[in-house]
């Protein structure tokens, strides 16, 4: 099931579950965004504003920079992000398989592979706002039906480090 909605600040929330259930994890859904300020949507109301792409995570070691970009731009992929902290591949949904086997027979298995939704834009929170919606995103971390949570919010790396401290 994919549940959509709104959290704290008008920031747009897009929640996978599998559930044996639906009526049980709609309303634990629903209770979770109502009780830190948001609501739960109509399917669709925030959708557009993601883009769904194929992501597979490779850690540092799989190779250099350059060598995962080979192997990813051979495979047909679409972007390639590498860091001190590893490689981000992305694809289109429709070459994901094809891209992730390719990466696979080249570079060895991936961290994690899989579909994702990337917010097409941000929304920026204030310190009061971010507090709040960390605390929904563990919540719905928390539940058992839920398996992902994509949100477009963006918070600053100074708030981010007042809130962890």
């Amino acid at each position: 099931m994919r549940y959509e909605g709104y959290g704290p600040a008008g920031v747009a929330v897009i929640i996978e579950a599998l559930t044996d259930n639906r009526n049980r994890t709609a309303a634990e859904v629903r209770a979770l965004l109502g009780k830190f300020g948001g609501s739960l949507g109509e399917t669709g109301s925030v959708a557009f504003m993601f883009n769904q792409v194929g992501e597979i995570v490779y850690p540092a070691e799989a190779g250099d920079a350059d060598t995962v970009f080979e192997a990813a731009l051979e495979a047909g992929a679409s972007n390639v992000e590498s860091g001190d902290d590893g490689h981000v591949i992305t694809t289109a949904v429709e070459d994901f398989a094809a891209v992730r086997d390719a990466l696979e027979a080249a570079l060895g298995p991936s961290d994690s592979a899989g579909l994702v939704w990337r917010p097409a834009n941000t929304s920026a929170v204030n310190e009061e706002q971010a507090a709040t919606l960390l605390k929904l995103l563990e919540a719905l971390d928390d539940n058992d039906d839920v398996q992902r949570v994509s949100a477009n919010y963006d918070i600053s790396d100074e708030v981010m480090e007042r809130l962890t401290a």
